[in-house]
């Protein structure tokens, strides 16, 4: 299957994936439609200003911050990233959990700079923190920890996914800090949270479960004990399976699984 087909499926599936990407395209075109059609400049309302007094007043910019773009090259930069590895995060984690990360690698990196923006006003006064970077590399470092051997293609290239990552982090954020240093300021709290995430996850905590999103389900259930083990062995076979499926992938790939291993890991990863 090639890119465009892939592209293709994943639209067609309309997976929440998809629902982040149309989010974004859809800001982008709205404030430069306002912009340079109606010449109404919104952007002051979705981005994030770096003041306390201004914030207090625009509360929900550390939300619509990270869909929000201006330039083309910064929203089409920051969709593939988003596109390539939110496929493969989706396609193993499920994708409640994309949306989940997304959202809290965004608020992180945001608080992030918007607390050193309070502590040291002078350096970013009159600023604002727009993008979705700092949302898209939490999702790359869960990957990077989760799956750090899955092979992927840079220019031709192929690398695991951990030196992917890496390789992202350094040339989109520790190099030339001084340019743009607001932005990769919260490049670093979304890495960080993705990092946590990661290693949470690999040891069997997953930070999502203890959500609010999660809180419907932690109901009291009167249930006999034969179910209790009954689910207890279906379990440990699909932990089991999901496993080996995920060791298929690192080894070779994604693209290495059949039709049927795809569409269980997919099964799996909603179970999560």
């Amino acid at each position: 299957m090639s890119v465009l087909d892939q592209i293709k499926s994943t639209f067609q599936q309309q997976s929440k994936l998809t629902v982040l990407i149309i989010l974004n395209v859809a800001l982008f075109l709205t404030l430069n439609i306002a912009s340079n059609i109606a010449h109404i400049y919104l952007t002051p309302y979705v981005a994030l200003p770096l003041s306390g007094h201004e914030f207090i007043y625009k509360f929900w910019t550390i939300f619509t911050y990270m869909f929000t773009h201006e330039g083309l090259g910064h929203v089409a930069f920051n969709l593939l990233l988003l596109y390539f590895s939110g496929r493969l995060f989706y396609a193993i984690l499920g994708e409640k959990r994309l949306v989940y990360v997304y959202i809290m690698s965004g608020v992180f990196g945001g608080a992030l700079l918007l607390s050193l923006a309070l502590l040291f006003p002078e350096t970013f006064a009159g600023g604002y923190l727009l993008g979705a970077s700092a949302a898209v590399m939490g999702i790359i470092m869960v990957m990077a920890i989760y799956t750090p051997n899955y092979p992927v293609f840079v220019f031709f290239i192929e690398m695991p996914f951990k030196y992917f990552a890496l390789l992202v982090f350094v040339t989109s954020t520790v190099v030339d800090f001084a340019a743009n240093t607001g932005g990769k300021i919260a490049h670093i709290g979304g890495a960080l949270f993705g990092l946590l995430y990661g290693y949470s996850l690999k040891k069997g905590n997953d930070l999502f479960e203890l959500s609010f999103l999660k809180s419907s389900k932690n109901k009291l259930k009167i249930v006999h004990k034969k179910d209790v083990y009954a689910g207890q062995r279906a379990d440990n076979v699909d932990e089991s399976y999901l496993n080996k499926l995920l060791e298929k992938i690192s080894k070779s790939g994604y693209d290495s699984l059949s039709a049927k291993e795809k569409d269980d890991l997919y099964k799996l990863s909603q179970k999560k």
